[in-house]
């Protein structure tokens, strides 16, 4: 067989895929036989002898030789790899489930704390707030604007998971926003309550932001928008709940010696405390280090990953996943490349547009179905189905997003409705409508469409960058910039405009187009991004043929194409 000629497909020894052998897998390597005859090994399985031929031989740290032209037997070797790895689909879908049900359940919790103090503001409002403080327009404006300054300050903290333990700085983070939120309640002046958020905004600037980011520590690529989506969701589910327990403090504030926005405070802010104690032992800083899991579930959660890792070295990944030794820090080199790739940018000014809503519907909502002639009480609780509706959305959204393995359509389907639910309020306001169920109906696929776009950006920007240290720069940029819109969406629907809010709706509306038209463009340029690397990795044929192979097909020494996620 002349050396030139690819080599014939060879069938992997179960030997050397058997628990037994430990570190050993399959390498192809040259047969020192020159003979040039065929024949069998004693083990049955025909070789081929000559110059060039290759036979069987177990090495370790799973090296794999096979050739790059064809797809199927790429497959094999694959399929061989997750073989050696040694775990069953069950166990795969048994961590899968206490991952879900665990951590992500506890992340939800915690974003459902952080939403709840960061919004109950506008609760607060119609509670008397602005009465007792004697707070003009304006004022108000101030005051959710404190929060989002500083919360846009600190974006950078999004890097401090990889650099403090997770279980550390989470817990430090609760303490704090959960202190400030409760100390609200003791409010007696417009200035003190301008620090109080100004410090409410630090504290979850440092939390909410990074945890997408630090939920891709445990799951697959594909995998995280629903996960994110899970997490995303607890936003509308606690407003939902803000809606119907600020109706209830309400209610009985009316009879008791404190006002009810202070109770509001007090009682929606007090429980994170709390929380942080549990959040100190329960937290995991990796996937080998989930107390909760057995150590055969941690072996299985740190190896369900390695696939993500491909482009690591055996022993970096067991140094950052194991349970004793994390490693910690950021690799500056791929920061910078990360602040100079355009397509950051296209995400984060996505989503700003998003956060012009996403700001504003929150902490005015209760003034404008109150605006719509129904009662202070009565508004509280209409607040809530909304709110119910984009939970179901969003994780429904989530789960086919990661099943169709596509986060453009769902953004542009979303902007699209989201859109025409704010055009539908504004053309309503604008021609002074008097049909009053067409606005509030109205309010459900703008809510649910803002809520479920957010989603899936946030996992778009962690999908399409390679590592840790990209992924954490990518947060921070999109947060940095789409923190921005929360600027503008707090100032859109000032109380001079009311009961209509004809200009508020507009901008929204304008805004939520806007995320459509950059999915469009950005989805354009990943698709031609993944022509280009597929047609890198095509041509070449039989170059290969000879030269030792890794995993996936690569030459050894060199990384495996990174294809985005359109």
């Amino acid at each position: 067989m002349p050396s030139s000629t690819p080599p014939p497909e060879l069938r992997k020894p179960q030997s050397a895929i058997s628990p037994s052998t430990s570190d050993a897998s399959t390498h192809l390597t040259p047969s020192s036989d020159s003979s040039g005859s065929d024949g069998d090994d004693d083990d049955g399985l025909p070789t081929i002898r000559g110059e060039g031929a290759y036979e069987m031989r177990p090495l370790r740290r799973s090296e794999y030789k096979h050739e790059d032209e064809e797809e199927d037997r790429r497959q094999s070797i694959s399929s061989s790899v997750q073989s050696y790895e040694l775990y069953t689909p069950d166990e795969d879908r048994e961590v899968l489930k206490k991952l879900d049900r665990r951590l992500v359940g506890f992340m939800a919790l915690l974003y459902c704390l952080s939403f709840l103090d960061r919004s109950n503001i506008g609760n607060a409002r119609i509670a008397g707030l602005t009465d007792d403080l004697s707070l003009s327009s304006r004022q108000y404006e101030w005051l959710l604007w404190a929060f989002y300054i500083t919360y846009i300050a600190f974006e950078w903290m999004t890097l401090m998971y990889r650099m403090v333990p997770p279980h550390i700085y989470i817990s430090i983070c609760i303490l704090s926003w959960g202190i400030i939120a409760s100390l609200q309640s003791l409010a007696t002046s417009f200035s003190y309550l301008l620090v109080c958020r100004a410090l409410l905004g630090i504290g979850e600037a440092a939390f909410g932001p990074g945890v997408p980011f630090y939920l891709s520590f445990f799951f697959r690529r594909r995998e995280l928008a629903f996960r994110t989506g899970l997490f995303i969701s607890a936003s509308p589910l606690s407003s939902s709940f803000a809606g119907a327990l600020a109706w209830l403090i309400t209610k009985v504030g009316q009879n008791s010696p404190f006002s009810p926005w202070r109770l509001l405070f007090l009682i929606e802010g007090f429980p994170s405390v709390l929380v942080a104690v549990w959040a100190w032992d329960f937290v995991p800083d990796g996937p080998g280090a989930i107390k909760w899991l057995s150590p055969r579930q941690r072996k299985v959660a740190v190896l369900r990953l390695r696939q993500e890792k491909e482009a690591e070295e055996e022993d970096q990944i067991r140094e950052k996943h194991g349970p004793t030794s994390e490693k910690r820090g950021i690799n500056f080199r791929e920061v910078l490349q990360t602040f100079v790739d355009p397509k950051c940018y296209l995400t984060a000014f996505m989503f700003l547009s998003c956060n012009v809503a996403f700001s504003s519907m929150p902490v005015f909502l209760p003034t404008i179905i109150h605006d719509m002639g129904y009662s202070a009480l009565t508004s509280q609780a209409l607040s809530a189905p909304p709110y119910l509706f984009a939970f179901v959305v969003v994780l429904t959204t989530a789960y086919f997003s990661d099943r169709w393995q596509s986060r453009s359509f769902f953004i542009i389907l979303h902007s699209i409705l989201a859109s025409l639910g704010y055009l539908t309020i504004a053309v309503s306001g604008y021609f002074r409508s008097s049909h009053t169920l067409i606005r509030y109906f109205a309010l459900y696929p703008a809510n649910a469409g803002f809520f479920s776009a957010i989603t899936i950006i946030i996992t778009w920007t962690i999908n399409n960058q390679e590592s840790d240290s990209k992924k954490g720069t990518g947060m921070a940029i999109l947060n940095i910039i789409g923190q921005m819109g929360p600027l503008v969406g707090t100032s859109i629907f000032p109380k001079e405009d009311g009961p209509w809010y004809v200009r508020g709706m507009s901008i929204c509306a304008g805004f939520m187009l806007l995320v459509g038209l950059l999915a469009v463009v950005l989805r354009v340029v990943l698709k031609a991004q993944n022509r280009r690397i597929r047609e890198g990795k095509g041509g070449g044929g039989g170059e290969y043929a000879g030269v030792p192979l890794e995993e996936g097909g690569m030459v050894k020494g060199e990384r495996k194409a990174f294809e985005f996620m359109t």
